[in-house]
């Protein structure tokens, strides 16, 4: 009946799109959805700069390849799943998150895909359906699961507005200061205990 429902990037593995940018020398691709509320215009962005610097998906999974999980990430998400189900929810790809996935332990991971072609240029990027977080914690509202969410970006306030509880975790300042309803937490002792408080509450209104 309790369900946690987390972001994976800048929640449990760090900003791939950062990364490439910092191993590429191109500032631009620092751009991610903690700047840019508007997840088509972003990757329309990219798919330019991409395209523009004949950079393909192998430059990006090379990337991928020399990245480790954020430091205690694996951790929390071991005990969090010892006591509920969890389901990661990412505008991420299924082309960059294996490896990452495999580190973890194989969470559940719902995300989108790409297009690529034979030269393994990115030409296009395919959602699993538009704002699939949001929609992915209505539907299982209504196979009667208790949802409590949390992530870090503008792509994830409508995912934590619609579970039973939402939760910022180590979100920029302007996502916080526009997002006050939500609570923020900035390490992972603190958001499991957030967790656990919230569907304390959840039990404790049931009765």
């Amino acid at each position: 009946m309790e369900l946690v429902c987390l972001d994976v990037e800048g929640v449990l593995i760090p900003e791939i799109w950062i990364a490439f940018a910092e191993r590429t020398g191109i500032a631009e691709f620092r751009r991610t959805t903690r700047d840019e509320p508007d997840y088509d215009k972003l990757m329309r962005y990219r798919l330019t700069l991409l395209e523009r610097h004949g950079l393909r998906l192998p430059d990006i999974e090379a990337v991928i390849a020399s990245m480790t999980p954020l430091p205690g990430a694996k951790a929390f998400l071991d005990a969090l799943r010892e006591r509920y189900q969890v389901i990661l929810l990412s505008d991420t790809f299924q082309e960059f998150a294996r490896p990452l996935m495999r580190q973890l332990g194989w969470p559940t991971l719902f995300c989108h895909s790409l297009e690529v072609d034979e030269t393994g240029r990115v030409v296009n990027y395919r959602l699993r359906l538009p704002n699939q977080k949001q929609e992915a914690v209505h539907h299982l509202k209504a196979l009667n699961f208790r949802v409590v969410a949390a992530g870090d970006s503008y792509n994830d306030t409508t995912m934590l507005g619609e579970a039973h509880a939402g939760i910022l975790f180590r979100a920029p300042e302007n996502v916080v200061r526009e997002f006050p309803q939500f609570p923020h937490v900035t390490d992972y002792a603190a958001l499991r205990t957030l967790i656990d408080e919230s569907f304390a509450r959840l039990r404790e209104s049931a009765r």
